[in-house]
């Protein structure tokens, strides 16, 4: 299956990007090193192409039923402006997605998708729209993202538009004017936990806001950041990744997702998470950092003292910020509590590790 390719796929190859496949997309994984791009966001300003990403609008007076049944947060207590963190429970007690919710107007609604599962997502939804009550519009192909992140971002990008960005809160968004194109969404969602803005434009005025994003941002050194520091950066606040450590096969209870599963409304799965959160979960995802000096990976093998296995890393990286090994993992509940001992096996060694409460980073 052929790669696809953002709409600004040269100018990232002339900007020096190392282009890498990720997601069923040719995506730049970094421009200079990993280390530079991470602290870049983390003291000033940058910017990511995330174009890859899918948005779905779902409009009609039964979108917010149709996005009831389907996810787990209640989007009822969305109002006009207002985005949801969500996911998408697979009727086996797993997750199809997670997902952002944008409350457009009563009958209006954009989903945001991992680029990965556009079509499953689209798929699972389309199913749960009986007699086509809703309009959905899959418009991934024609939009295109940019997050600019970091603690200057607010500053930087403030003369592209007449919205006051400080006065966008966390979870919202509007739609304004920016770079010279209207309506155009920006939000303050965040991946990074760094601060800073989405901006969803349409793939015809991408060159030109992206042009002019870097523009504003040159008197505060904004830079490209790549994929490779977007993961670092969304670790330190131990930030879930689909894939990773949320897939098909695990349970949102067991991965810490209960705060957006709201048995206010009824919806896939509604009954067995229910009885997860009241009974209890055999494991958890929990995060760690390292004691012993050793840089955990995805799929390296969690264990006791004794060297047994009791679960595997999801996510691991070395924290650029902290300076130490840092990951996400599945352990027994009984291991779960911050403080807990637990030992990461790395080339046949145990490195001893402690369960530390999220995020790494504050």
């Amino acid at each position: 299956m052929s790669l696809k390719q953002v709409p600004l796929h040269s100018t990232h190859q002339q900007a020096g990007a190392k282009i890498v496949p990720f997601a069923g997309f040719e995506m730049p994984v970094r421009y200079s090193s990993d280390l530079d791009e991470h602290n870049t966001v983390r003291n000033s300003v940058g910017v990511f192409d995330v174009s890859h990403m899918g948005e779905f609008i779902l409009k009609g007076e039964h979108a917010i039923d149709l996005i009831n049944r389907v996810s787990a947060n209640d989007a009822h207590a969305l109002y006009d402006g207002k985005v949801q963190y969500s996911y998408l429970p697979n009727g086996k007690g797993g997750i199809i997605d997670d997902l952002l919710v944008y409350r457009i107007n009563e009958h209006e609604y954009m989903l945001v998708v991992n680029a990965s599962n556009i079509d499953k997502d689209w798929n699972w939804i389309s199913q749960y729209n009986t007699d086509g009550a809703v309009e959905m519009i899959n418009i991934s192909d024609d939009m295109s993202l940019f997050a600019v992140q970091g603690p200057m971002a607010a500053k930087a990008m403030q003369s592209l538009t007449e919205e006051n960005l400080d006065a966008i809160g966390y979870y919202t968004f509007v739609k304004t004017n920016f770079a010279g194109c209207a309506n155009v969404i920006v939000s303050a969602t965040g991946y990074t936990g760094a601060g800073g803005f989405e901006i969803y434009v349409s793939n015809h005025q991408a060159e030109s806001v992206w042009n002019a994003i870097m523009e504003a941002g040159a008197p505060y050194g904004i830079k490209p950041i790549g994929l490779g520091a977007r993961d670092t950066l969304r670790l330190e606040m131990g930030y879930n990744l689909y894939g990773n450590d949320i897939t098909d096969e695990t349970s949102p209870i067991e991965a810490g997702l209960g705060w957006v599963t709201k048995f206010t409304h009824d919806f896939i799965d509604a009954d067995v998470l229910k009885q997860q959160k009241e009974q209890g979960v055999p494991r958890k995802l929990v995060g760690f950092t390292m004691i012993d000096r050793g840089i955990p990976r995805g799929h390296y093998e969690i264990a006791d003292a004794d060297g047994n296995t009791i679960g595997d890393v999801t996510s691991g990286t070395q924290s650029p910020t902290l300076g130490k090994g840092i990951g996400l993992g599945y352990v027994p509940t009984a291991l779960s509590k911050p403080g807990s001992t637990i030992y990461i096996k790395v080339r046949d060694k145990l490195l001893k590790a402690e369960v530390v409460k999220l995020p790494f980073v504050r």
